[in-house]
């Protein structure tokens, strides 16, 4: 008996069970709804949504944040504006914020540019066209003037750049010559200076050395810069360096050009040849006259020298006969040298008269 009731009680248990799970099941099978007709939302539905929701703030908190960093770099500068106005500049590298959806930021380069400037063809005191080709290299010195007057363009920038180096180009080549405007271009001019040799004597042809010197002259592009003024104050920028790339003559003037120059140079050599006969001419001259002048200094002392010594002969000659002793031993040699210079060759035979000093020596009249 009690079996069957603790059987029975087992039963109706699990019984009961079954019924409550169904009755759970069919619960959830049927949908809620509120008073106004919406379907109220399961726990589940509650779940997703509050993930959904994380997930956008946490994107929205992102962009926020993003959106108010400023991030500046070395080679810029960093311009904050609210509304259209300029707040402050960021000159430093780094990081930075900002207030965000309010406030916005502009971008400067800070580094040296360079602008090629198109070819322009520009004139000369003499009428002389040239075509000119330069760059610029510049820099932005003051941001907030650079944005005030250029909008932050550097496009902007090298328009204006492109206007005031052009006009300072023009007046500086308008009041320069065709062939200074040459010579000028790399700051240097090659002159020729006359030189005297101080050691030459009177005799001498004093004749000037010529000598080739290269001296220091004012660049083209010192010219064109000092014509350049007041650009950083004006737009907040500086224009360190412009510099000639090509400085070349139009294509219908060059072989005018090529020709005046042949003949100039020809003019020129004519030039040289002629003072160099004149130098050569001058030259043979002065050697001539030089000459001249030696051979009469030496023909005037052999003469003198002639006249010393026929003065000594003559001097001799008196002593001799100074004496008679004197005078017989001079005949005596003479005699003695006259029959010396008579008895030649092989035949030794001398015929003499008896007044004659030479047989007067053999007679021993002496």
């Amino acid at each position: 008996m009690q079996q069957d009731l603790f059987s029975k009680e087992r039963m109706t248990m699990t019984d009961f069970n079954q019924n409550m799970n169904q009755t759970n099941n069919a619960s959830e099978s049927f949908e809620r709804f509120n008073s106004d007709g919406t379907r109220k939302k399961s726990k589940k539905d509650r779940k997703k949504g509050t993930g959904i929701l994380f997930v956008l703030l946490a994107v929205a908190v992102l962009i926020i944040f993003g959106n108010s960093m400023v991030v500046t770099k070395q080679n810029q500068f960093k311009l904050v504006r609210q509304f259209g106005r300029v707040q402050r500049v960021i000159t430093q590298a780094g990081l930075t914020f900002k207030i965000p959806f309010v406030e916005s930021v502009d971008t400067i380069p800070k580094q040296l540019l360079l602008y090629d400037l198109p070819a322009s063809d520009v004139i000369t005191s003499d009428k002389k066209t040239m075509i000119l080709d330069s760059y610029v290299l510049w820099h932005v010195t003051d941001p907030l003037k650079f944005a005030q007057t250029l909008s932050c363009s550097v496009n902007n920038a090298e328009s204006r750049i492109d206007a005031i180096v052009y006009n300072a180009t023009k007046n500086t080549i308008s009041n320069m010559k065709q062939d200074e405007v040459i010579r000028s271009r790399d700051g240097k001019m090659t002159i020729t200076v006359n030189e005297e040799n101080p050691d030459v004597t009177n005799n001498d042809l004093i004749l000037s050395g010529e000598k080739e010197e290269v001296i220091e002259i004012t660049s083209l592009t010192e010219e064109i810069m000092g014509q350049i003024n007041h650009v950083e104050e004006q737009y907040g920028i500086e224009i360190v360096v412009v510099d000639v790339k090509k400085l070349d003559l139009p294509d219908d003037n060059k072989q005018a050009v090529y020709a005046r120059m042949i003949s100039e140079r020809e003019n020129i050599a004519a030039q040289y040849r002629a003072e160099g006969r004149s130098e050569a001419k001058m030259i043979e001259n002065t050697t001539d006259k030089e000459v001249s002048i030696m051979l009469s200094d030496a023909q005037a002392k052999a003469e003198a020298t002639i006249a010393e010594g026929e003065a000594e002969y003559m001097r001799i000659l008196s002593d001799a006969y100074a004496s008679p002793e004197k005078m017989d031993f001079y005949s005596f040699v003479r005699a003695l040298d006259a029959v010396k210079n008579s008895i030649t060759g092989a035949n030794k035979t001398i015929i003499l008269s008896d007044d004659s000093p030479v047989a007067q020596i053999f007679n021993g009249q002496y």
